[in-house]
């Protein structure tokens, strides 16, 4: 009889509580809707059809308003995120702003509740690797990620896998809020919405334009359209992708602050990225990047789409994947010239012989190939061994260097720095060896992820576990390059010395 008592007086507190608040909003504003998008850049994200939405690219286009509206308006059940929960706070006194005494906010679940249409939000972190695993199994159909370049692609995926209804004519819908990456981490993007944002894109696509995508054997796809398909017996049905992009101009109610001076007053390369919401501009490096950025896209530019007349296949980089998220990773070497990276479902390549298989494929009978033979890669060095000799050469990554850098000032610690080290030698633009490098999105992103330091030992190249725990994926195109041009040079000490 208690539990009935408790019960009824909750539901009595709550009814108060909702006359409260219709008495406390005047008149006039029983007619106005709690939040309505701005003309211009703000209404075409709002309106879009489209399942995924990327938003952004300069400060203070209103993206936070966006994502908070869609969540007041059109949606039941919102999922906000950033990476790290301590940044929700500017997002939670806007969220105040609009509702006031509407709904109930609950602090310690960071959850608004008792909102129009029975809808509630939920706002949410997920800084480390393994956290998106606290969203499994919880369906949402808005879900939000705020300055989505700090989040690692892997992570937005497995937390997008929830993105469902059961309430009918309940849309749902994925929107990515973000600025021009300014690390590695979140270079993602710019493959992701590359036909909007790369102005080298094949087929370029116009602001809020459609496009369908569809994920087949691992590898996500560009469609005609959005209509269903049959693959490997099943039924595919695309999801449509589109970016509208949007600047402080868009947003009247910043534009009337100085924060325009505040956007203008930044150094470059952060003053176009965030003013303009300028893709193209290189992004800051990192002190300790072992590669910079611009070396790479230098690289990148020299590309032919044919070798030097004449050259022949130099070596072959491999990096073995056996199952799982990761790729193996051809790398063909002519000279200073890369082809094309041919990449490989783990799941395509888990035994040794298949990927050996895939291998020889690539080789010409006279190249060497070198395969990074700890675990996976073993089995096929060993396939490739028994069927080329000693053109198949395995390469201990983790084993000790007796080498230093072009300098000689500087000893590589372990078969990993040389490799890298070697990279960012042959890349310098001064001294390097004028590498023409494939123009692959991941491959760029692959080669300025890693960080190095110097200790007493020597240069230490940060492991590949951790970069891949930063980046999100593993950096199986930067490996394959770097093996494929990896050649001992004895920069021993003995001759340091002499």
């Amino acid at each position: 009889m208690s539990a009935l008592v408790a019960r009824l007086l909750r539901e009595v507190r709550r009814l108060r509580a909702a006359y409260e608040q219709l008495l406390a909003r005047p008149p006039e504003a029983a007619a106005t809707p709690l939040w309505q998008p701005l003309p211009g850049p703000q209404s075409i994200a709002y309106q879009t059809p489209a399942d995924v939405t990327g938003y952004g690219g300069a400060a203070g286009g209103g993206k936070t308003d966006l994502a908070l509206g869609l969540a007041i308006t059109a949606h039941r059940h919102s999922l906000i995120l950033r990476r790290e929960a301590v940044h929700l706070r500017a997002i939670q006194d806007r969220a105040r702003e609009i509702l006031g005494r509407v709904g109930r906010y609950n602090e310690s679940r960071r959850t608004w509740r008792e909102l129009p249409g029975g809808r509630q939000i939920e706002f949410g972190g997920c800084k480390d690797p393994g956290d998106e695993h606290a969203y499994q199994g919880r369906p949402h159909d808005l879900l939000v990620f705020d300055e989505a370049s700090q989040f690692p692609e892997r992570m937005v995926r497995f937390i997008a896998g929830w993105l469902r209804t059961t309430v009918p004519g309940q849309r749902c819908r994925l929107l990515l809020c973000f600025n021009p990456p300014s690390s590695a981490e979140g270079d993602w993007l710019l493959q992701f919405f590359a036909p909007w944002i790369d102005d080298t894109h094949p087929r370029p696509a116009e602001p809020a334009e459609l496009r369908w995508y569809a994920m087949l054997d691992g590898q996500e796809v560009e469609r005609p359209d959005g209509e269903p398909f049959a693959h490997r017996g099943e039924t595919i049905q695309p999801k449509s992708r589109t970016f509208v992009p949007a600047r402080l101009i868009d947003n009247p109610h910043l534009l009337a602050t100085d924060y325009d001076a505040t956007l203008q007053a930044l150094p470059e390369p952060l003053r176009s990225q965030l003013l303009y919401g300028d893709f193209t501009i290189g992004r800051q490096d990192g002190a300790w990047q072992v590669i910079p950025t611009a070396w790479v896209r230098a690289a990148q530019q020299r590309w032919t789409e044919k070798p030097p007349a004449g050259q022949a296949l130099t070596c072959i980089g491999v990096d073995v994947a056996y199952g799982g998220a990761d790729a193996t990773v051809i790398a063909p070497r002519y000279g200073a010239w890369f082809g094309p990276l041919q990449k490989y479902r783990g799941a395509d390549t888990d035994s040794g012989p298949k990927a050996a298989h895939l291998v020889l494929r690539a080789h010409d009978g006279t190249a060497k190939i070198h395969v990074d033979a700890i675990g996976y890669g073993a089995s096929c060095y060993d396939c490739l061994r028994d069927s080329i000799g000693k053109l198949a050469v395995a390469i201990n990554v983790a084993a000790a260097s007796e080498e230093f850098d072009r300098t000689r000032k500087y000893r590589l610690t372990n078969v990993r720095a040389a490799m890298y080290w070697r990279l960012r030698e042959a890349l310098d633009p001064e001294s390097g060896d004028e590498l023409m490098l494939p123009p692959d999105p991941e491959l760029l992103a692959d080669l300025t992820a890693a960080q190095f330091e110097v200790r007493a030992s020597g240069i230490v190249v940060e492991p590949k576990d951790k970069i891949k725990e930063r980046l999100g994926r593993s950096p199986d195109c930067a490996d394959a390059l770097a093996l494929a041009l990896y050649r001992e040079r004895k920069y021993k000490l003995d001759v340091y010395l002499g």
